[in-house]
């Protein structure tokens, strides 16, 4: 997609966007239709005014000022009418637009690999998906149609004003070179300057964004002050992206607004030296008319200046979230076989991958799981223990080697039966700003509230959620800041469970948990890693002990294979020494 920040405007762009029209065909030409009737209702009220002044006043015919005022009563109300309508139908057009694009968009971003949003700021994306979306449905509702109505008008009042007077129209005609040329400058740097606004505008809502976030560490650590500082230079650099604009504005419409003074003077020297001359084609009627007509003219090149500012600013915006729609980040999901009640079989097989390009976090690893077996991977902080999660579930593409379930390549099956097989507890909890039901049930119409009950009594932790304030219905509000730690991975525990998977995989951590929370964590754990597959970033002794096998990993490799006893009797070996530095007193205790 072409972005061509220093040109005016982009038509292969303008005429994508023109492709979220075509299921409402009839609304755009109908606001069309309005444009040109718009332009010719424009022309009609100085007509009739020139022929008042000519035909009723100069003469004093009563009669014929009666008949004319009625008609220019009557064009203006079906000027107002149609002028009714355009607005209304373009704004329609342009929500209708947005709401597509948008749901285009979102549709999109749902498919894009974790490696997209690892990279990718999270305000920059609400930008592009609420605020640059919105700016677009303006292109319709106050660029396009507008700037199309106006030049419509221009053409028929040029085409008018020829008709009554050529030497008046010429007069006005030599001003207009002028005005075109500070129009077609204008917009030039308007351009360049919305592309700086959008761009300061995502990076203020990226900043907050991550500061309201993060607002615990920016309080801990006394760093108070430096974001405000940051803040205040962030904000500034928005400031003075706007206040460029500003300035092309405070010196175009001063000239354009000079310059349509000029021409009315023009007009009026030239025209009444010929009227009083008795030049039978200039009258005083014409005189008056030739003043509206140029202010009409003129006005309309002055606000397509404006509304062309509007229709920038929009093609910024769609230039930005094309920017995110043209992004190919999407994991292939080409397999055609389904997964459905499998055993669940995993094998990983020479597996070798890397976030970033050359440098491996997986190095050939290699190991099976047997249907129901519990494996427990450990290992220090980097060695790839959560790489293994993010690859079986396809969160990311290996950069070589094969990952079997029951047999079948991964690659093989469709994402959606693979992720529908497969349950995850991770350590970092993310639930929604909605009820305990909703955050276990995700929109899941295969589970019932009847499910989401008996599961949380088979694991243990229906007291708990029967004791908060309207139990399964408590809103545990944003990011479930509303409950502590332990309480959200138990409620994760429920989501995990109550979906009956056939493979689990779980990081169990509990560092920042409470005892009777970790004493819940552990019963749950059993109850959902009995009889089926489980794969544990296993923490705690008791749960590696009882895994039936453990897998200790090592920088991005698998140095030792085993059960706890036949590990512990390794001289030197590394889960032994991992054993004695963190496991040793967790066993005295």
């Amino acid at each position: 997609m072409a972005s061509k920040t220093g040109n005016a405007f982009d038509f292969d762009l303008f005429k994508r966007l023109l492709r979220y029209t075509n299921p409402y065909k009839l609304t755009f030409y109908f606001v069309a239709i309005t444009a040109i009737l718009l332009s010719f209702f424009a022309v009609a009220r100085p007509y009739l005014l020139q022929v008042t002044i000519d035909d009723s006043i100069t003469p004093k015919d009563n009669g014929n000022l009666i008949f004319y005022v009625s008609l220019m009563i009557g064009f203006l109300i079906l000027e107002v009418t149609s002028q009714f309508f355009f607005i209304y139908f373009a704004n329609l057009l342009g929500q209708n637009v947005v709401r597509d694009l948008r749901v285009n968009l979102f549709k999109h971003m749902l498919q894009f690999k974790m490696k997209y949003y690892d990279k990718s700021a999270v305000g920059r994306l609400v930008t592009r998906a609420v605020s640059d979306i919105e700016t677009i449905s303006s292109i319709f509702s106050q660029g396009l149609f507008m700037i199309i109505s106006d030049l419509l008008k221009m053409i028929v009042v040029l085409g008018f004003m020829f008709y009554k007077s050529w030497q008046l129209t010429l007069l006005v005609i030599t001003v207009l070179p002028f005005i075109i040329y500070a129009t077609r400058v204008f917009q030039k740097k308007m351009k360049i300057a919305f592309e700086d606004v959008r761009t300061q505008v995502a990076d203020l809502n990226t900043f907050v964004q991550e500061r309201i976030t993060g607002m615990k560490i920016v309080q801990l650590f006394n760093r108070e002050k430096s974001e405000y500082n940051n803040f205040k230079n962030i904000n500034d650099r928005h400031r003075k992206a706007w206040v460029k604009t500003v300035w092309y504005n405070s010196i175009f419409f001063p000239i354009a607004e000079m310059s349509t003074s000029i021409t009315v003077g023009l007009i009026v020297w030239f025209g009444g030296l010929q009227a009083v001359n008795d030049n039978p084609n200039i009258t005083l009627g014409v005189i008056i008319a030739f003043i509206e007509l140029s202010q009409m003219l003129f006005r309309p090149l002055r606000q397509i200046a404006d509304k062309f500012n509007t229709l920038q600013m929009g093609m910024v915006a769609a230039n930005r979230v094309f920017g995110i729609l043209d992004t190919d980040s999407t994991i292939s999901d080409e397999g055609e076989k389904q997964l459905q009640s499998i055993k669940g079989d995993i094998e990983f097989k020479n597996v070798r991958f890397s976030y970033v390009e050359g440098e491996e976090v997986l190095r050939g690893v290699n190991f099976t799981a047997k249907a129901g077996e519990t494996i427990a991977i450990v290992g220090a902080t980097g060695a790839g223990k959560s790489t293994i999660i993010n690859l079986l579930n396809r969160f990311y593409e290996i950069d070589s080697g094969t990952i079997a379930v029951d047999g079948i390549d991964i690659k093989d099956v469709t994402i959606k039966s693979l992720r529908s097989e497969i349950a995850v507890v991770l350590q970092n909890v993310f639930l929604f700003a909605d009820t305990i039901m909703h955050n276990i049930k995700l929109d899941n119409p295969d589970i019932t509230e009847d499910d989401v009950i008996t599961a949380a009594k088979q694991i243990g932790i229906h007291d708990f959620i029967s004791s908060l304030p309207n139990g399964y219905h408590y809103n545990v509000k944003e990011r479930g800041v509303m409950l502590s730690s332990g309480q959200r991975q138990l409620i994760s525990f429920l989501r995990a469970y109550v979906s009956n998977p056939s493979i689990l995989v779980l990081d169990e951590a509990t560092s920042s948990v409470d005892t009777y929370s970790e004493q819940l964590i552990q019963e749950a754990t059993d109850k959902i890693t009995k009889g089926r597959t489980s794969i544990v970033i296993a923490h705690r002794l008791a749960t590696i002990k009882k895994a039936d096998k453990i897998m200790v990993m090592d920088s991005g490799e698998i140095v030792e294979m085993g059960t706890h006893d036949e590990l512990l009797l390794k001289e030197n070996g590394h889960y032994r020494k991992l054993y004695e530095v963190q496991f040793m007193a967790e066993e005295s205790i």
